[in-house]
């Protein structure tokens, strides 16, 4: 059953997002205030592709895997949306429907607005309608960044730049090593692969390359970063 309320570690993990933290105090106060909480399984359906807009949507804990389906069949991961960030409101906005599949990655508990709710501070708040184009346009810009990336970086430089953003969202600080840090969210290579756009084998490949470095350490439970500075330098020489 869900729990009515976030805890305290959930809740810090909404206003530190550098978003929501830009907005004033009124109206963080109102979205907190009209939302409500939604737990959900490692690998449970949040929303589907098609489904109407009925909700507006944020990550408190865990991750949110966004996905699509190829003509085969094959589920395609597209994204991983981390604690902190907001999402689903493109479809509130255009009345579609919902263009992907979104799933709970790990266990993990998601913040929810009603779209009538969202509304409703829309109406209040107009400010919110310029600090939601603010949203969109960091999405726009990412999204041509990762589009640039893909035709311009070889799989190396792209993978390391990947490595480093989840480091960002999902870092945690080795108690044995003081200056390795462990990826948090657990991604299988062919997760990982899609997310590039490459073949796992050829991640793979990479990973092992990367090992051999010394620059991170495969482990069963995920990826351990040895060496951030060196994975920084694999992107800027590469270039």
């Amino acid at each position: 059953m869900d729990e009515p309320i976030l805890s305290l570690e959930e809740r810090a993990a909404i206003n530190a997002g550098r978003w929501f933290n830009t907005l004033s105090p009124s109206l963080r106060h109102d979205i907190l205030r009209g939302a409500y909480v939604r737990r959900f399984k490692d690998g449970e359906l949040i929303c589907a592709r098609g489904d109407p807009p009925e909700e507006w949507m944020a990550c408190a804990k865990g991750a949110v895997k966004v996905s699509s389906t190829s003509l085969s069949g094959k589920q395609i991961t597209l994204n991983y949306v981390e604690p902190g960030i907001w999402f689903g409101d493109v479809a509130i906005f255009d009345g579609e429907r919902r263009t992907h599949d979104v799933y709970a990655h790990g266990d993990s508990t998601i913040l929810c607005v009603s779209v009538h709710d969202f509304k409703k501070i829309l109406a209040t708040h107009p400010e919110l309608y310029e600090a939601v184009l603010r949203l969109h346009a960091r999405r726009i810009r990412q999204l041509y960044g990762l589009v640039e990336d893909l035709n311009t970086l070889p799989l190396r430089a792209r993978l390391a730049k990947q490595l480093l953003h989840l480091l960002r969202s999902y870092g945690i600080a080795s108690l044995n090593h003081g200056t390795e840090m462990r990826i948090g969210l657990q991604l299988a290579q062919e997760e990982l692969a899609q997310l590039l756009g490459a073949s796992r084998q050829r991640v793979n490949q990479e990973l092992k390359a990367m090992e051999r470095d010394e620059v991170i350490r495969i482990e069963p439970g995920g990826l351990v970063v040895r060496n951030r500075e060196a994975l920084m330098h694999i992107i800027t020489s590469d270039h």
